[in-house]
């Protein structure tokens, strides 16, 4: 297979319709990544509006006519196109699993909702490391202690990524990642981790844990697992989310969100 760097979105997303399942941070660089929640239309507005009261960690990129399969941003299929999914019934996951089409139903709502793997591409031209890319593993998220505001039926606790960066870059993660407001934008944390309520970066609750070596600090960023978590405290009786990490590779290029 070629570099997954240089692929386009839409090779990406056939080795995916193929079943291959693997976290998409760095792939098909220069294209705009996305996180996936899909909920019946009955609850859909609940969480249009709970998205809206929160665009730090729910910037939303598109929305669907209800049992639509694509959206103006993927050219694709929502169902079988990312590597792989979470099915949520009554808050609850039920299943974890790289095609969604035996669950689809006729009245779904797809969010399309920012990413930051998308702005990871610029910190590296800028010369910030990216941990989770040297070693090839999943981003760490972890639940905060800050709640999101609520809306209708959601609510739930606001998810970050981290990122250890070094102490004489962080002003120029915050620079660079700040003129990238529709996929999170700057951090919404610097420094210590207990300020979030994360008690161990070691244990994320979603992805895989990372190395903060001596002279850097974890840094924060808002992260579009936040529905997913709203779904698990919330309940509402059926919902569909990516696999956190394993995301949506738009046809939308990175620089479209990205403002002066």
């Amino acid at each position: 297979m070629l570099d997954p760097a240089l692929l386009t979105p839409g090779e990406a997303r056939s080795l995916f319709r193929d079943g291959l399942v693997t976290p998409t941070s760095g792939w098909s660089a220069g294209w705009t990544q996305a996180n996936l929640l899909a909920l019946p239309r009955d609850r859909a507005y609940d969480f249009l509006l709970f998205a809206q009261r929160n665009p730090r960690p729910c910037p939303v990129l598109d929305v669907t006519e209800p049992g639509q399969v694509a959206a103006s941003i993927f050219d694709g299929d929502l169902r079988t196109d990312l590597p792989a999914y979470r099915v949520y019934e009554n808050g609850e996951q039920v299943a974890e699993v790289p095609d969604v089409t035996a669950y689809w139903r006729d009245d779904l709502v797809c969010f399309l909702i920012g990413c930051s793997f998308t702005f990871e591409a610029a910190l590296l031209e800028a010369g910030v490391p990216v941990r989770h890319l040297e070693t090839r593993t999943n981003v760490p998220m972890y639940r905060t202690n800050r709640d999101c505001r609520p809306a209708g039926g959601l609510s739930g606790p606001m998810v970050v990524s981290m990122r250890p960066v070094p102490a004489h870059l962080v002003a120029t993660a915050v620079r660079v990642t700040s003129r990238y407001p529709a996929v999170h934008g700057a951090p919404v944390h610097v420094g210590d981790p207990g300020a979030l309520g994360v008690r161990d970066l070691d244990r994320p609750d979603f992805g895989e844990p990372v190395e903060v070596r001596a002279g850097e600090i974890p840094v924060f960023w808002a992260c579009g697992v936040t529905p997913q978590a709203a779904v698990m405290r919330s309940r509402p009786p059926f919902a569909i989310g990516h696999a956190p990490g394993h995301m949506a590779i738009t046809d939308v290029r990175d620089t479209a969100y990205l403002v002066p």
